[in-house]
């Protein structure tokens, strides 16, 4: 598989996340979907990169935008999500992580630091 190819079987999965959103990311999807519009970058939603799903993914800019849950903190969760990563970091994807709680607590923040990954904001 190419590095970057879509694993077929991923699909189904990526489309069954997207009618499933967490509120935290459909939050930040409500956000994030005017991009497009705003900056000229188009977000697509529980995207399937290689062998995993996105949370959110700018392809243009090599960005992928993770919202954790509970079960990102378990080891199992942990080691699931350093392996993504390393994954990603090989395809040349640069990666922002948010939990659910700083979605909540600080919503501002999270978008101010995405636009700054994205250099768009100083």
């Amino acid at each position: 598989m190419a590095p970057t190819a879509v694993d077929p079987k991923m699909i189904p999965r990526a489309r069954m996340l997207r009618r499933t959103m967490t509120e935290g990311e459909k939050r930040l999807w409500a956000e994030l979907r005017d991009f497009k519009r705003l900056y000229g970058l188009h977000v697509r939603k529980q995207v399937p990169i290689g062998p995993f799903i996105a949370d959110f993914a700018i392809h243009s800019a090599k960005l992928v935008i993770e919202v954790d849950g509970e079960h990102h903190f378990t080891a199992d969760g942990q080691a699931k999500d350093a392996r993504r990563d390393d994954w990603l970091k090989n395809a040349g994807y640069r990666i922002v992580r948010f939990n659910t709680g700083e979605l909540a607590d600080a919503f501002d923040g999270c978008i101010e630091q995405i636009l700054r990954e994205l250099r768009l904001m100083n």
